[in-house]
């Protein structure tokens, strides 16, 4: 009887100090979300006052143009109501034309598009999204100049112990501005679980770029929201680039990525990362990377998988022998003669998600 009320006259204490603890904790995770939603807040601001400012200083009015293109537009039995002339930091000329067809006449945005050229001196295009024909109503269509520089891909895969599902990701996408994005992300752990991770963090991320947010408050908002949105701590790594179609410039952005090898005409380099994933901590640190590629340089991202089946001490060095021992310059086979010899040099069966991504770049004006 003495022992059971020793163990009650205990246990409030006990419930207090665990109920104490537990309210600390959540005062502690209350106060991490305020200051997550605070700099969610402070980077959306920032990208409008961004935006605003590089829309007002990129227009500009150049009368002698608006009424060339007018006249010539006429002549086509188009009627134009305005024009809007935009010129990026780049010196990228960006048209807007609010025109209609008169009635019986047909008119592609083609035409138009050849006849805009015509008139800047410049080779203008319309996004894919335009349409094809000039309206009996007034629209606006869009023309940008085109780019100097284009994009191809390649990828090789394979799930750990040979499995079907990889918990690796990857994805190609149109940017706004001209550029070509390409995002890699290894998901905890691997197989369905890790798989959703790393799909659930490409998806996010392809819908914040396409937005048109910059990388940097892209990757610190779906930081902040992986970290705020569950209790249990699961990352993925990201392995992101940008590529400028009309300078060339190739922007890295790596959390907790594995190394990227850059392949140039007469060398390999090596970039490291020694950031932490993404969902880690409520303040995220990414390590960016600039370089400036020529025609026919390719980009090589590689998961954990890939360098963790190669024997320490020896990774890069094996890597960029495998890389500078091809004259393969197609990326799709660059990527799968990549994998094969990894594959071949471990000799075992593959002990983590492994996936090689390859992008080369190759200049259009020849």
């Amino acid at each position: 009887h003495m022992r059971f009320s020793e163990k009650e006259n205990k246990h409030p204490l006990q419930v207090q100090k665990r109920n104490e603890k537990h309210n600390q904790m959540w005062k502690h995770r209350i106060a991490e979300n305020r200051e997550g939603c605070a700099v969610q807040l402070d980077a959306f601001a920032h990208t409008i006052q961004h935006s605003t400012r590089e829309l007002g200083a990129s227009i500009f009015e150049d009368e002698h143009l608006e009424k060339k293109i007018k006249a010539r537009l006429t002549k086509m039995g188009l009627k134009l109501l305005s024009t809007v002339f935009l010129v990026a930091e780049s010196g990228r000329y960006e048209i807007h034309v609010t025109v209609k067809a008169v009635k019986g006449e047909c008119v592609t945005t083609k035409e138009v598009a050849r006849v805009i050229s015509d008139c800047t001196g410049r080779d203008m295009v319309t996004s894919k999204e335009e349409r094809v024909m000039v309206g009996m109503e007034y629209g606006t269509l869009v023309f940008v100049e085109g780019p100097k520089f284009h994009t191809i891909q390649g990828v090789a895969k394979i799930g750990k112990g040979c499995e079907k599902i990889s918990g690796d990701n990857f994805s190609m996408l149109e940017l706004p501005g001209g550029k070509q994005g390409v995002i890699l992300s290894d998901g905890m752990g691997a197989g369905k679980s890790a798989f959703r991770e790393s799909s659930m963090v490409v998806e996010v991320l392809e819908e914040l770029l396409d937005a048109g947010f910059p990388k940097e408050t892209a990757l610190q908002m779906l930081n902040t929201a992986m970290v705020m949105g569950r209790e249990e701590v699961r990352f993925s790594t990201i392995d992101m680039g940008q590529f400028d179609l009309y300078t060339g410039k190739c922007e890295l952005a790596k959390a907790g990525a594995s190394t990227t090898f850059i392949k140039y005409k007469d060398r390999v380099e090596s970039i490291k990362s020694t950031s932490l994933p993404v969902g880690v901590m409520s303040k995220l640190e990414v390590d960016y990377v600039d370089r400036q590629l020529q025609d026919g340089d390719m980009v090589i991202m590689v998961t954990d998988g890939v360098m963790d089946a190669l024997p320490v001490g020896e990774q890069d060095f094996l890597m960029h022998a495998i890389i500078e021992g091809t004259s393969l310059n197609n990326p799709k086979e660059l990527a799968h003669h990549i994998l094969e010899q990894i594959l071949e040099c471990s000799g075992r069966m593959p002990i983590d998600d492994m996936t090689v991504v390859v992008v080369g770049i190759w200049s259009l004006e020849k």
